[in-house]
């Protein structure tokens, strides 16, 4: 049957027509719904448009529900050496990083931080790698990425951007490429120096190529990039692992995704998948390497500043941020001008609980491992960590302990690590020293929240 104009040939009845008014509007109705609840992120940080189709058209896309979390993270850590002048000019910069959580879209953070002059950037994507160490990606999921729906954005000196939300199914455990580009000198870089991944490098514009043809370079760095959220329906909340080179992963197999972090990431992911009750939290790690409670280097902003300095920016502003791990304290012993006290470092660790239940955040420490056979260990040093793991054991620090000392040290001499929890340099973990740790943590201790602190 035709349907014609009102009241011509063909044309439904009324009561028809009414019935396809109501559908209509319903239809209308639930669209408008659908569309609205993106923007009840569950505490992300700001609200950005839905964009990014395939590249390069970036068309925009209808929203999903679910809840903004972290899927990977790292903290902006230096200044890059030799970058003052031109920056990453005229190089297509691909990272590769690493999803702890699905989601059906996603959208990044990048930093100029440690940036003396804006940082141009006309080119970004962001696709699903087309496999281990390379550089190529899935071509089916190459998404322009765009800044207020332009794809030219200006971060300005010391500071970041979020992008506009892509429309890509992100799956858990899968590396994602994210590539940007800038024709103009803009330095020094801000970059993460310990990725323990693989990212690559290519001359000129070649941000949305599929193929690893042009991406002739590799480097051992992230550049700009500092988080990658997604909009799951796996997790409801993001835990913040907080501390130095044994969270960053040093000394674990670069590429193979094995630092403590992802073990926790691997269990919490497992357990939502089997229904267990335990919280539905991705992980994102903000370890870097050679940091200490007090202290930074210097610079400014410093190069790898202090947790007390870095706090708000690496773990309250992350993404619907519920809880806080927290593994610091060894630097502080070791690497301090002087023979750090047993005080400051406890008053350090006690006032970021504080920052932390400032905002409901529950915050589990870790003991300090030990570094018998280390080159810095003393007789002093091995005593005040001792004296600290105590008063941390006692419960008077955390909400809840992690005693990773106990779990990797060596039963016959607990000054130095296991053999097999031992890297070789007698203070970093080994891949199954990082194993041992994300499978000790007790998931029920992320549970609950701390009473927020008026």
């Amino acid at each position: 049957m035709t349907v014609g104009h009102d009241g011509g040939a063909g044309a439904p009845p009324a009561k028809h027509r009414a019935l396809l008014a109501a559908i209509v509007a319903l239809i209308v109705t639930i669209s408008a719904a659908i569309y609205a609840s993106v923007s009840a992120d569950g505490g992300a940080r700001d609200h950005t448009s839905l964009a990014g189709g395939p590249a390069p058209r970036g068309k925009a896309a209808p929203a999903s529900t679910g809840t903004w979390v972290g899927a990977w993270s790292a903290s902006p850590a230096a200044a890059e050496p030799g970058t003052e002048a031109t920056g990453m000019a005229g190089v297509s910069v691909r990272n590769v990083v690493h999803a702890g959580v699905s989601g059906t879209s996603a959208r990044i953070t990048l930093s100029n931080l440690y940036g003396q002059s804006p940082l141009t950037i006309t080119h970004a994507t962001i696709a699903l790698s087309a496999g281990p160490d390379t550089a190529a990606a899935l071509a089916d999921s190459m998404r322009r990425l765009t800044f207020g729906g332009s794809p030219r954005v200006v971060v300005p000196p010391g500071g970041q951007v979020m992008s506009d939300v892509a429309r890509l199914a992100v799956p858990y455990g899968a590396d994602v490429l994210v590539t940007t580009y800038s024709p103009v000198p803009s330095g020094p870089v801000t970059h993460h120096p310990r990725a323990q991944q693989t990212s690559y490098l290519a001359d000129g514009e070649h941000t949305a190529d599929v193929t690893a043809v042009a991406y002739t370079t590799e480097t051992p760095y992230w550049r700009y990039l500092t988080a990658l959220d997604v909009l799951s329906h796996e997790a409801d909340g993001t835990v913040v692992a907080l501390g130095d080179s044994i969270t960053d992963g040093y000394g674990s197999d670069p590429g193979a995704n094995n630092r403590w972090t992802d073990v926790l990431a691997e269990r919490l992911h497992e357990a939502a998948a089997d229904g267990r009750d335990t919280p539905r939290y991705s992980v994102v790690n903000q370890g870097i390497s050679g940091n200490r409670i007090l202290t930074g280097r210097s610079g400014r902003p410093a190069d790898n500043p202090s947790a007390l300095s870095r706090f708000e920016r690496d773990v309250l502003e992350r993404t619907n941020v519920k809880a806080v791990i927290i593994v610091l304290g060894v630097n502080d012993i070791l690497h301090s001008p002087e023979l750090a006290d047993r005080e400051g470092i406890l008053d350090g660790l006690r006032t970021l609980v504080d920052r932390a239940h400032g905002r409901g955040l529950k915050v589990i420490g870790s003991t300090i491992m030990p570094f018998g056979g280390y080159g810095r260990h003393t007789q002093a040093r091995e005593e005040m960590r001792q004296q600290i793991n105590e008063e941390i054991r006692s419960g008077r620090v955390f909400d809840a302990v992690v005693d990773f000392d106990a779990a990797l040290r060596d039963p016959y001499d607990p000054r130095r690590l296991r053999a097999e929890y031992d890297s070789g340099d007698h203070l970093h973990p080994s891949d199954k020293g990082y194993e041992r740790m994300g499978r000790y943590l007790d998931l029920d201790d992320l549970k609950g929240a701390a009473p927020v602190q008026l």
